[in-house]
């Protein structure tokens, strides 16, 4: 008998599964993840979100660059002011599917 190579895997192209990957990795790293979800209430400019994470604000727009690289947020300027946001409704989908799975099997024990 030959191996055959799972249905599901075939339908992924490379790309797709290396485009996942990277966007995952960005969500991997803990200050990120807290800025994305502070940012998915509303969008804030870098000072609010580093005074809410009691961050300095070149520690803040350094993580601000990386997800903005990753695609995950966009900015909108306002006078003076550059406000980041979720880039769009997938990436809050996505949170919040994450945020409702972690919460189901921390309740499950």
């Amino acid at each position: 008998m030959t191996k055959e190579k799972h249905p599901a895997a075939a339908k992924f192209p490379a790309h797709a599964v290396e485009d996942m990957t990277a966007f995952f990795k960005v969500l991997g790293d803990e200050t990120r993840m807290r800025i994305v979800l502070l940012i998915s209430e509303e969008s804030r400019c870098t000072g609010d979100i580093a005074a809410a994470l009691n961050m300095s604000d070149s520690a803040v727009s350094h993580q601000l660059k990386a997800l903005k690289s990753a695609g995950l947020v966009r900015t909108r300027r306002e006078g003076k002011n550059i406000y980041y946001l979720l880039d769009d409704e997938h990436v809050n989908e996505i949170i919040s599917t994450a945020l409702a799975h972690t919460e189901h099997k921390r309740q499950q024990g």
